[in-house]
């Protein structure tokens, strides 16, 4: 099976999808995306720059699927929600272009998967969830959304959503119910007009085995990380509700709990948010500094605190120990936080994309692999 990577980042998709899938194409234009993905996986089937400067020359033969994980800032609940018509986001129609003009030329990707965050679905109250639908619809595609929280694979809470379209009548077992058609999903579907609904693609992905990890499992040894003074973890906690700070201060004299730490805004004040429930808040991109997450380890009559490393960071998102990530850690937790988690792309891969591929190239075939 062959793909085309557009807003590669630093390849996790790739990662995801695995060894038996081989990239036609990958794109991104930001400098210190290009250089992890290109350190990690080599230059010879990428191409640097924006997506509107690529024509069909630039995408080889056929795709059997085009990845997609758009930039997500205005799509995000923290953002403005300007949605489909805000500058990052809008980076998406420069990659439907292009799926356009294969699609003209006969030799559109067969699958297409769409990633983003959840505020995708209700953006300018669903209306960008519908155009994209309308968009799919209109170039021959059916489609379905699954929104798949990354804490059943990793622990790290991370929900995204994926629109998953296809050329052609899926399988019957690869259609039913599926617990990553939630609410918020059933929502923007019931809010499409009835001449798109009639595409959508209610896809039966399983959930995955029980998660067997916590946070405490991906850390580093504590001796081999750079602890914060005193004086700054008394100012983190002096940021704490009396409800957070109560919860930190009881684990004191406790055996060692770990939790994770946010800067907030609150009512116009910045507060310091905890949890102790063995799973890291929604990994970001560290900029201006507030938002890098923060681990606070109490036990043994103290409570100390630190960052989160790199490598821990690039562990919450399934990503390889031999993973090469950039130098500097604000660099490099740039690059995580904008990615996939690695183990949610391969669930997805293997349990649905495989088997619809198998389907559309073998129609008269049974399936069993998504059911395996």
């Amino acid at each position: 099976m062959v793909f085309y990577e557009f807003f590669a980042g630093g390849g996790m998709a790739r990662l995801g999808l695995g060894d038996g899938w081989d990239c036609l194409l990958a794109n991104d234009f930001d400098p210190l995306k290009v250089r992890t993905y290109t350190d990690n996986f080599g230059y010879h089937h990428f191409k640097a720059g924006d997506v509107f400067d690529m024509t069909v020359t630039d995408c080889p033969g056929q795709a059997d699927l085009a990845w997609a994980s758009s930039p997500c800032q205005d799509f995000s609940l923290a953002g403005k929600r300007a949605g489909l018509a805000g500058g990052r986001s809008s980076a998406f129609f420069g990659f439907w272009q292009l799926m356009r003009a294969l699609n003209v030329q006969g030799r559109p990707p067969r699958v297409i998967v769409i990633e983003n965050v959840v505020g995708l679905l209700t953006a300018n109250d669903g209306a960008d969830f519908t155009a994209l639908c309308r968009a799919l619809s209109e170039a021959g595609y059916g489609f379905g959304a699954l929104e798949i929280d990354a804490r059943l694979f990793l622990p790290q809470s991370r929900p995204r959503v994926f629109v998953v379209a296809c050329k052609g009548q899926p399988p019957a077992s690869l259609i039913g119910d599926s617990p990553f058609q939630t609410r918020a999903v059933r929502e923007a579907r019931g809010r499409l007009p009835a001449g798109l609904a009639k595409n959508w693609r209610a896809w039966a992905l399983a959930a995955p085995p029980p998660r067997n990890t916590d946070l405490a499992a991906v850390l580093e040894d504590d001796a081999a990380v750079v602890w914060h003074a005193p004086e700054v973890t008394e100012r983190w906690l002096s940021l704490m509700s009396p409800a957070h700070h109560c919860a930190a201060q009881q684990r004191r004299d406790q055996p060692r709990s770990v939790g994770t730490m946010f800067r907030r805004m609150r009512d116009g004040k910045q507060r310091a948010e905890v949890r102790f429930d063995g799973v890291a808040g929604c990994l970001r991109t560290p900029r201006g500094g507030s938002s890098r997450q923060a681990l606070l380890v109490a036990g043994d009559g103290q409570v100390c605190t630190r960052l989160l490393t790199a490598r821990e960071g690039a562990r919450l998102m399934g990503l390889p120990e031999d993973y090469r990530l950039p130098r500097a850690a604000t660099a490099a937790l740039q690059v995580i936080g904008d990615g996939v988690a690695v183990p949610v792309a391969a669930h997805l891969a293997r349990r649905l994309i495989a088997p619809l591929l198998d389907s559309l190239a073998h129609p008269d075939r049974i399936q069993t692999l998504a059911v395996e």
